[in-house]
């Protein structure tokens, strides 16, 4: 039998990690407990990509409507996260991979936004290997909206005339100015949504929607899912 091999690496893939709370609820398990593990498992994927050549990695990590969960789960979810920075950043420097975050940073505590601007700080030279862009306290309608105003004001300000508001400029003012938007998404769980995720970005992105939840998924899956997109024709909006 003959393996498929890959021969064609999208330059960003985006993940919404979907799952933890069920894969957690089929143990008999806590939410915290579903976190837990699909923290282990993000740091497992994010090697797997830079190992297989993906140049950005944008994971959904916390979106502006997770802040409406339980406040305990919230509580749990920030700490996950502040655990995750302090262990993860030393590596990622070590593995060249630079750290990025987007979204409503001034609703995350001043604990986690400093541990934040250190990893960014810390890794910020590492240009060469992966960028993994994760997305924190993140909304797309938000970014939307913030960068509607960034342009609006501008224009109040006669720094910029309406007649050269193009899709490049707009997109200079979105969280995610300077990162090509995305070759492909996953997510995990069943569900066949995108959630509020990167709506600007996602406009001739390659959607695979994957059954096991994000706990259980693994290297060989992200793999498996690149296989699926170089098969996949992209057309751009022109005629087939």
């Amino acid at each position: 039998m003959t393996v498929p091999r890959l021969t064609k690496i999208p330059q960003h893939v985006a993940i919404i990690m979907d799952g933890n709370g069920r894969w957690a609820r089929q143990r008999s398990l806590s939410r915290l407990e579903g976190h837990k593990k699909g923290s282990e498992v993000t740091h497992d994927i994010v090697k797997a990509a830079a190992n297989l050549g993906i140049s950005y990695l944008t994971l959904y990590a916390f979106s502006s409507e997770n802040w409406r969960r339980d406040q305990q789960e919230v509580s749990g979810l920030m700490a996950l996260l502040k655990h995750y920075l302090e262990h993860k950043t030393d590596s990622f420097h070590k593995e060249g991979i630079r750290l990025k975050v987007i979204g409503e940073r001034d609703l995350l505590p001043n604990s986690i936004l400093k541990l934040i601007e250190n990893a960014e700080e810390r890794t910020k030279s590492n240009t060469e290997g992966l960028t993994l862009q994760m997305a924190i306290s993140y909304g797309s309608r938000a970014e939307i909206i913030h960068a509607t105003k960034a342009i609006a004001e501008k224009v109040r300000d006669k720094r910029l005339e309406p007649e050269d508001i193009t899709e490049q400029v707009f997109e200079n003012h979105l969280y995610t100015a300077d990162v090509p938007d995305p070759d492909l998404l996953i997510r995990t769980s069943g569900e066949q949504r995108i959630s509020n995720y990167l709506l600007w970005q996602l406009a001739y992105t390659e959607l695979i929607f994957v059954e096991k939840f994000w706990p259980d998924f693994t290297a060989q899956d992200l793999e498996d899912a690149l296989l699926t997109y170089q098969n996949r024709e992209r057309r751009f909006g022109t005629a087939a």
